[in-house]
């Protein structure tokens, strides 16, 4: 380089946020959809995997667990050298890893715990069962109590919160009440994509709820929309805004992604995670 000539100005370094997710090899969900929505909302991605899979659009075909133990060291490794400012949890698989994600969280030291959102994947859309049924007393048991924030849907809450079912806003709330009796420092955000009228509500640990009208939106494109939105949900946290507001814009974000979406696949396609850059 000539003398009279300086080196560019180095950039500002963004914050780090960490998913700890399955890996989707068509890129729809997982860890996949986590680094690019993280990187979308202007912060690096870093990821610690939990599973790999065999699917597509069309489907999971199967599921193959990380060992625990190997998980654990790569948390540590990651976590010592790049910490993150917030942490977005998703698919885990069986017990041994929700028990080695708890314990990682748990290891942080006091005072310096970032923000964590669980989006409770416990079965994909297409079936296929995505955490063990045995794994639901350690997620309750250990890892709960050291997340922040979860996002599930209908089905994940009624699961989480031992409702039969739900098929109604009224039963809705009900179950998060249910849940937030177990665990009162959750902010509990029920999606409700799949409904003709998708209102998503919000629990406050203070008991307060809050409720976020949608629009229904007729799309084939709709494979990682709790990945996108949990992960959108940490940034805004992370970015500084409030609850209500980092809900808000979440919703917001997936919305556009999802009206936004090519065709890619034969299945459930894929949301335009990259929409504000096009």
């Amino acid at each position: 380089m000539p003398s009279n000539l300086s080196a560019p100005p180095a950039a500002d370094t963004p914050l780090t946020l960490l998913t700890i997710a399955g890996h989707d090899p068509s890129s729809g969900a997982g860890v996949t959809a986590d680094l690019m929505t993280f990187g979308i909302h202007g912060f690096w991605g870093i990821s610690a995997i939990t599973a790999l899979t065999v699917q597509s659009t069309l489907g999971v075909e199967s599921v193959q667990p990380v060992d625990p133990a190997f998980l654990r060291r790569t948390l540590d490794c990651l976590a010592a050298d790049t910490p993150p400012a917030g942490v977005k949890i998703g698919m885990l698989g069986n017990a041994a890893s929700v028990a080695a994600v708890a314990r990682f969280l748990h290891s942080q030291p006091a005072g310096q715990e970032p923000p964590v959102v669980l989006d409770p994947v416990l079965r994909a859309s297409s079936g296929t069962t995505l955490l063990a049924p045995d794994a639901l007393s350690v997620l309750h048991a250990e890892l709960l109590p050291a997340v922040h924030w979860i996002t599930p849907n209908w089905p994940e809450l009624a699961a989480l919160s031992g409702s039969p079912s739900i098929l109604t806003q009224p039963e809705a709330e009900s179950a998060m009440h249910h849940l937030a009796a177990r665990h009162p420092h959750l902010h509990i955000v029920a999606t409700a994509g799949d409904c003709a009228h998708p209102t998503d509500l919000l629990r406050l640990p203070s008991g307060e709820l809050h409720r976020f009208p949608g629009e229904h939106i007729a799309s084939n494109a709709t494979h990682g929309t709790g990945c996108a939105f949990s992960s959108s949900l940490l940034a805004h946290l992370v970015q500084g805004k409030t609850p209500v507001a980092a809900v808000a814009a979440a919703k917001a974000f997936v919305t556009e992604a999802i009206r936004r979406a090519p065709a890619i696949g034969q299945g459930k396609g894929p949301l335009n995670l990259l929409w504000p850059r096009s």
